[in-house]
């Protein structure tokens, strides 16, 4: 069987409504993010039923997001690997047009485009930002420490120090023509055209033609020079303007030469308008901004650094939160400071804040779900300044997050404002880049008063509605009830423990209901009603074979995880029937759509894994009929699916099935009958309870 990350991969296509609802599909640093045909084929509730997936989000009426965390490129990588999923790879201009840009403008309003925009455009670049931020925080605790100066002119600084810097600005001189490539991507024009138009604006002959500012004249008309290192607006509206001249071109220009005078008349005609019109246009929106911002900041630091971090818990949602990364970037290169982030850090640390809050909760409570989403948030947070996993995990599926957050955001803006804290650099507001900030002590205490704010909240006043509360508590009660209901059925006697057999199927020749436990001591078995009879001290349990075929030993099944006992203890049938049956009374678990896969839980407490073939999930339910549904009450005999052996054997996959007792470690052996031909109801695993 496939690895962890594969299986999980292959739940969130058969969740998303498989494959062919996929239009395409791409990740950022943390989700994964579908555009899908139809968004009700969707299984939120089944995909949230996965330990790996930290969380999903609808947008608009065709996206789904999927929240992984940090392992997210894993899960991509492995979900363009899955059958019918090469066509939704987003690597090629036309395709992208087709999918994205008409979709989105046939199917969302163009304001939820705007913010998809701005999402897309900005989030591959994000590991890049990522990083430099990280190498600045080096550069900046040298300059604590006094090993350097990290404001000092290059010329005045060591060699060593000058090639860290350079390895920094690489990301911000040259961000232009990372965001003309991607904004060129997320609208279907050409990316390599796209990161063509703003580097000619970045080369040394056109930084030779005058300083920022200067009026020069270029085929015969004045051309106003602005310094374009660092900014993002001017690629962002040059990459629009691209769109619609190489879609103008492609109507024009015959298919056949396309590819030599599309770029060609799209570099001839995009560079001067952006140098002329574009670019000058885009520094003036961004300076726009800045220019407001400042003059805000300048009325009143103390206001504005309260309402950053009450206003960004709203804005990233939204994707609104970009536009003023990029004039924090802009701030650096004119300013020489930002006074954005330093409160922003507030909403950060609140919303960790929160997500700590709901760790602390889920392990009393034991609520392994919750507590993986909330460690996965919290340490994203902490340390890579990554808001998304919490934001997305937690803060939008419970009532009440926006409560516990916003007085963290609240009070932790109050505390900036009366430092007046500011970046000299730019960085993800995390842990580690604390000595960014100036005063860095101010800002320590800003921080910590939002997380600690918004943590308490939650651990004294919960995250969640009574209603959630009292649900998801009920829930894991149950949960807890079924794991541990032998305790209240112990034999409560001294010396000797029953056995007890378990009429395993319908071919197992007794009266008694399957699943029950017949005691064959000389005392009867326990009465109570919550006895797990398998899990009785003692207690020797028969698992009956579900399917007719030949026993091998699960060592010799062809896949290493199930060969291993990574699923646990069992067998393998290499079958002879065509029909999977209930081996005895009990409950459907899940029963894949594709009918390649059941599992259900005996009413004798052994969980058992029947799964037909090796790989064949690939067969997307071809040869396969489900005939039973999740939660289904089924009797020993019962049909579960029927397939088509041949069909199997033909798509060039092993028919050999896997039948597993996934809760082995509950049990103290679990031993196969191997090497001989079995009929259903033939006994095929003994199973042996733990002792006392």
């Amino acid at each position: 069987m496939a690895s962890k990350t594969t299986t999980t991969s292959q739940h969130i296509i058969e969740q998303i409504g498989g494959a062919e609802n996929i239009s395409s599909l791409t990740h950022c640093a943390t989700r994964l993010r579908f555009q899908v045909h139809n968004q009700d084929e969707v299984d939120v509730a089944a995909l949230e039923s996965d330990p790996a997936v930290l969380g999903v989000v609808k947008q608009g009426s065709t996206g789904v997001q999927v929240v992984m965390g940090g392992g997210v490129a894993e899960y991509y990588g492995a979900i363009m690997k899955e059958p019918g999923m090469a066509g939704a790879a987003d690597d090629d201009g036309e395709n992208r047009q087709k999918k994205e840009y008409g979709g989105v403008r046939s199917k969302h309003s163009w304001i939820d485009y705007c913010f998809e925009f701005l999402s897309d455009t900005f989030r591959p670049i994000l590991w890049a930002l990522l990083g430099a931020s990280l190498i600045i925080t080096l550069l900046v605790l040298a300059d604590t420490f006094g090993l350097q100066d990290f404001r000092a002119p290059m010329e005045e600084q060591p060699d060593t120090y000058v090639f860290l810097h350079a390895m920094w600005r690489s990301v911000f001189y040259f961000l232009p023509i990372m965001v003309g490539a991607t904004a060129a991507r997320k609208l279907g024009a050409n990316e390599w055209v796209g990161a063509a138009i703003p580097a000619a604006l970045l080369t040394p002959e056109f930084l030779t033609l005058g300083e920022a500012g200067d009026t020069v004249t270029v085929f015969g008309l004045p051309m106003v020079l602005n310094d374009y290192a660092g900014q993002v607006f001017p690629p962002l509206i040059a990459a629009i303007g691209l769109f619609w001249v190489e879609k103008l071109l492609k109507k024009i220009i015959p298919s056949a030469v396309q590819m030599v005078f599309v770029p060609f008349f799209s570099l001839l005609i995009m560079i001067p308008a952006t140098a002329f019109l574009l670019g000058p246009f885009g520094i003036g929106v961004g300076n726009g901004i800045s220019d407001f911002l400042f003059w805000l900041n300048d009325l009143s630091p103390f206001i504005l650094a309260i309402a950053v971090p009450m206003l960004y818990p709203f804005l990233v949602p939204l994707g609104l939160h970009w536009p003023l990364n990029a004039i924090m970037i802009q701030n650096i290169a004119t300013l020489g400071y930002d006074f954005i982030q330093g409160p922003m850090g507030a909403w950060n640390f609140a919303c960790f804040g929160v997500v700590t809050g709901v760790m602390i909760l889920s392990l009393k409570e034991r609520n392994k779900a919750m507590r993986q989403v909330s460690l996965g948030g919290m340490m994203a947070g902490l340390l890579g300044g990554i808001s998304e996993p919490s934001l997305y995990g937690v803060l939008l599926r419970f009532k009440k997050t926006y409560m516990r957050l916003l007085p963290g955001c609240f009070v932790g803006g109050v505390v900036m404002g009366i430092f007046d804290v500011k970046a000299y650099a730019f960085v993800f507001t995390s842990l580690l880049t604390i000595p960014a900030m100036d005063p860095w002590l101010g800002y320590t205490i800003g921080i910590a008063a939002a997380f600690f704010t918004s943590m308490l909240l939650v651990v004294f006043f919960d995250y969640r509605g009574r209603e959630e509360r009292d649900q998801v508590r009920a829930q894991l009660a149950a949960e807890r009830e079924d794991e541990t209901a032998i305790e209240s059925g112990r034999i409560d006697a001294a010396g000797s423990t029953p056995a007890a057999v378990l009429a395993g199927g319908a071919g197992a020749g007794t009266a008694a209901t399957a699943g029950a436990a017949t005691a064959v001591a000389d005392r009867p078995a326990p009465t109570s009603a919550e006895t797990k009879p398998a899990l009785v001290p003692g207690t020797v349990t028969e698992v009956a074979a579900p399917l007719a075929g030949r026993i091998i030993p699960l060592a010799d099944v062809p896949d290493a995880a199930f060969a291993g006992g990574a699923l646990g203890q069992g067998v393998g049938i290499e079958p002879t029937g065509d029909t999977v049956v209930a081996p005895a009374d009990g409950t459907i678990l899940t029963v894949q759509k594709s009918g390649h896969a059941v599992g259900l839980r005996l009413d004798s407490g052994v969980e058992l894994l029947i799964h037909i073939g090796i790989d064949t999930v690939q067969m997307a339910g071809d040869g396969f009929e489900v005939l039973v549904e999740k939660k289904q009450r089924v009797t020993a005999g019962d049909p579960l699916i029927r397939f088509d052996t041949a069909k199997i054997t033909e798509a060039g996959y092993s028919p050999i099935t896997p039948v597993l007792v996934v809760n082995t470690k509950k049990f103290g052996s679990v031993e196969g009958h191997t090497g001989r031909d079995a009929a259903i109801g033939d006994h095929i695993i003994t199973i042996m309870a733990k002792d006392e």
